[in-house]
């Protein structure tokens, strides 16, 4: 047997609309403790102030201040609405300020990623310029393989790559930057510490020692691009640890190293490695997608144009 329920037509109840005009003169008017002094402060009529509180007054049922000829205080209750209203003013402004600076690139989060030394050189330099102009941008630095850095700027984990090989693909846009001096490290003892230049050839008789890790692969690509006979060639051995690692095994005497300059340090002589052209050096590209709409991104890459003009710009 179907039951019939009687309906309820009473019409539900609705919460008072407040606007957020009303909250913020109540909150003005009770920092001032007048709402004359609260109007002239705002530069609105003191008419329009005190109607707009009566209104606030009305919709929530419950009288904010005591009035009296020297001003205003809030009633007991009005002291809880107040606190109440004041941080929905303070959550609505910020909003709106996050809001603004967001759309101007000026908040939010870039992550950038890359497989060389932070230790010294432009890229350095470039992370240290744009912390300063922009404070608010949370910087997310990303170190892993090319391969791996392909896949995250593709994907869109990675905002931009910066790197010394360029990422072939039609959906990134590049952009060229600054090149580094290629750089022989090698014992403090060793004997072609006595040279000021030391050339491609000079490594025939060497050791060189390699991270099988990035940039290891771009490094021994160099080098036989170099020395295209095999009689000039040295031995090369590749590790499996760090660039780090690398450099202790260097100063151990068991070989010398390739590195990009922003990677020399301490503990280690350097040399510049030449050829009849002149120094060696590796183009540094930044890679990200055509598609990314990311306006901290935007920022990061207007620095980098500005701080490495194409080469036509610089001459």
């Amino acid at each position: 047997m179907e039951i019939n329920y009687p309906k309820d037509n009473r019409r539900k109840s609705r919460p008072p609309a407040i606007d957020l005009q009303c909250l913020r003169f109540a909150v003005a008017a009770s920092d001032c403790g007048s709402i004359r002094k609260a109007a002239n402060t705002l530069s609105v009529r003191h008419s329009v102030l005190s109607r707009s509180i009566g209104q606030l007054e009305h919709l929530i049922g419950v009288a904010l201040f005591e009035r009296s000829s020297g001003g205003i205080k809030p009633t007991l209750v009005g002291q809880g609405v107040l606190r109440t209203a004041r941080l929905v003013v303070e959550q609505v402004d910020a909003l709106l300020e996050a809001s603004r600076h967001g759309g101007r690139g000026e908040t939010g989060r870039v992550s950038i990623g890359f497989y060389t030394s932070i230790s010294a050189g432009s890229l350095r330099a470039t992370l240290v310029e744009f912390r300063k102009r922009f404070p608010q941008i949370e910087l997310a630095t990303v170190e892993r393989s090319r391969v791996r850095l392909v896949s995250a700027v593709r994907n869109g984990t990675v905002d931009v790559v910066i790197s010394p090989d360029r990422i072939r693909s039609t959906d990134c846009k590049i952009l060229s930057l600054w090149s580094e001096r290629i750089l022989l490290s090698l014992p403090e003892n060793h004997a072609l510490t006595a040279r000021e230049t030391v050339y491609w050839t000079d490594l025939r008789s060497e050791t060189v020692l390699l991270s099988q890790y990035d940039p290891g692969r771009e490094l021994e690509d160099l080098l036989l691009s170099k020395l295209l006979s095999s009689e000039d060639r040295p031995r090369i051995e590749r590790h499996d640890v760090s660039r780090g690692i690398i450099k202790s095994l260097v100063s151990m005497g068991l070989g010398v190293s390739l590195v990009m300059e922003s990677d020399s340090g301490a503990g280690l002589a350097y040399r510049e490695l030449r050829d009849g052209t002149g120094c060696s050096r590796m183009d540094f590209s930044a890679h990200w997608r055509a598609d990314n709409e990311n306006p901290a991104l935007s920022n990061l890459l207007k620095l980098l144009a500005e701080r490495y003009p194409p080469a036509a710009a610089r001459d």
